[in-house]
């Protein structure tokens, strides 16, 4: 069985930003590699993705929201309803055998800090975890001083501005 890869975004890149065409390209590389996808399933960074993973062979699943009048993108392969943001957002991690990443607001920041929280606490086995942009390196760099202090581990996520090494990064942490 492929093993999927759950990746975060922001909604709000169209079409020829930059952001969306590093979400893109990911999915292709994905796909490439052999991986399915799991996002959000709506549009920006979710569309991208799921776009590049389903013109490459490889299958994107989108975990939606009941309550939002936005339709998901059309890339979906599955889609998967959830009742509330918790739900979805619990969905999303469960789903994953790796976590990336990408830009983001306030939306991304909850689902990383989600998943780092479940790593913390050994909610979940250790996984791949890989945010893009210096955005999410300057967040980590934050977070790990307070986690030293609490002496929990800070090696559970990784920070790339290179979306090919991240790939690679992935890859071989997931046929480790």
């Amino acid at each position: 069985m492929k093993k999927s890869i759950t990746v975060f975004g922001s909604a709000m890149p169209l079409p020829g930003d930059a952001e969306y065409e590093t979400a893109y390209k990911l999915g292709k590389l994905l796909a490439i590699k052999g991986f399915n996808v799991i996002n959000g399933g709506y549009f920006g960074i979710m569309e991208a993705v799921s776009k590049g993973v389903v013109e490459t062979g490889g299958l994107a699943t989108g975990v939606t929201l009941n309550y939002l009048v936005r339709k998901p993108n059309s890339f979906l392969s599955k889609i998967i309803s959830c009742e509330n943001l918790f739900e979805r957002i619990s969905k999303l991690i469960e789903l994953g055998d790796a976590y990336i990443v990408l830009q983001g607001g306030t939306g991304t920041l909850l689902e990383l800090a989600a998943v780092w929280e479940y790593l913390n606490k050994e909610l979940i086995d250790s996984k791949p975890v890989a945010c893009y942009s210096s955005m999410w390196k300057g967040i980590g760099e934050i977070m790990n001083k307070q986690l030293e202090k609490e002496e929990k581990s800070i090696n559970h996520i990784s920070f790339f501005e290179d979306i090919e090494k991240l790939v690679e990064f992935v890859v071989k942490n997931l046929q480790g």
